[in-house]
């Protein structure tokens, strides 16, 4: 099976840093943004793409990373690299303990379950001083080198950091993907009865998914943490975890490649609502509610044409045109 090779990657992210240094500071920022939800929406296609798990519930594995990096970054004042690391530990454990349940369970029952935990994080983290009640705790990346230069912004920083751990985390996955264990959850999700007469153990093998998945969905709550300096119960709705699987049947829930498109539609849909609110008199009730319309629709849109994603369609459509004599 052909590898993603890492050059890729290395020359995709030192075009993306240099194009930073030439558009403003809003820009720079929605880049980190997008960068984030690439992660969110990756650990998504991992779990339901592949290995067939339906999670409702994947922004609390980004909540749980969140808290776990402010935790030990206030409390140990570690550097940020080993910040991100814990972030993803901690979140690979919660779900790894949950995949042991969720192994055993299967459509509704198995999203109920994700469910039912996005709903109970803000709860819990309300309950412990530790982890700040409320008002949440406060999570300080820091400045960048001085080597970089006094003219560096936070935001660039915000953005170095968030495309370095996007890059990282989609080569892994993307070979993670392509390689026995991707090929081993996808005959699990087509047919799980004929994969277990071949000898796979589906039950761990979806624990392994599920651990893994929830891995990365940490790290993207480590790196929305950053963006926003802060890790509060409000920054965690349930709302959140709706858009990133919304996000990635936009991308297209099988395919990793189109991730990106799904990133930027979350981060991109608000702004056309702001501009257009600054332009229009719309009342405060639709404001608010206008951009989950505009991403419904669009969800709505991509399963009755694009029910692959845009990027599958365009492979199919080639493959067709191969076999035309």
């Amino acid at each position: 099976m052909r590898r993603t090779r890492a050059p890729f990657f290395i020359a995709l992210g030192s075009a993306l840093i240099l194009l930073s240094n030439f558009v403003d500071e809003l820009r720079v920022y929605q880049g980190a943004q997008i960068a984030t939800y690439v992660v969110a929406i990756s650990s998504v296609i991992l779990l339901t793409g592949y290995s067939g798990q339906v999670s409702l519930g994947q922004g609390a594995f980004l909540a749980i990373g969140a808290y776990a990096a402010a935790v030990f970054k206030n409390t140990f004042n570690i550097p940020i690299a080993v910040t991100f690391i814990f972030a993803l530990v901690i979140a690979a454990i919660a779900g790894a303990i949950l995949g042991i349940s969720a192994a055993r369970l299967t459509g509704p029952y198995l999203a109920g379950t994700t469910l039912a935990l996005a709903l109970g994080i803000p709860s819990i983290a309300n309950q412990f001083k530790i982890l700040g009640g409320e008002q949440g705790l406060l999570f300080d990346v820091g400045f960048a080198p001085k080597f970089l230069g006094e003219s560096f912004t936070q935001y660039k920083w915000f953005f170095w950091i968030a495309l370095t751990l996007a890059l990282i985390s989609t080569w892994l996955l993307q070979n993670i993907l392509r390689s026995r264990f991707g090929r081993t959850w996808r005959a699990i999700r087509i047919n799980r009865t004929a994969a277990e007469l071949l000898g796979i153990n589906a039950p761990r093998k979806q624990v392994l998914a599920f651990t893994i998945s929830a891995a990365i969905a940490g790290l993207a709550g480590a790196m929305l943490a950053m963006t926003i300096s802060t890790v509060s119960p409000s920054a965690f709705p349930l709302a959140l975890s709706f858009s990133i699987l919304t996000g990635a049947v936009i991308s297209g829930i099988g395919t990793l490649p189109g991730v990106l498109i799904g990133a930027i539609t979350l981060v991109i849909v608000p702004e056309l609502v702001d501009s257009l609110t600054s332009r229009v008199a719309l009342s405060e009730a639709v404001s608010a509610n206008l951009p989950g319309f505009l991403i419904s629709t669009l969800l709505v849109l991509t399963i009755l044409f694009t029910p692959n994603g845009p990027i599958e369609n365009a492979h199919r459509r080639r493959a067709k045109k191969r076999e035309k004599p």
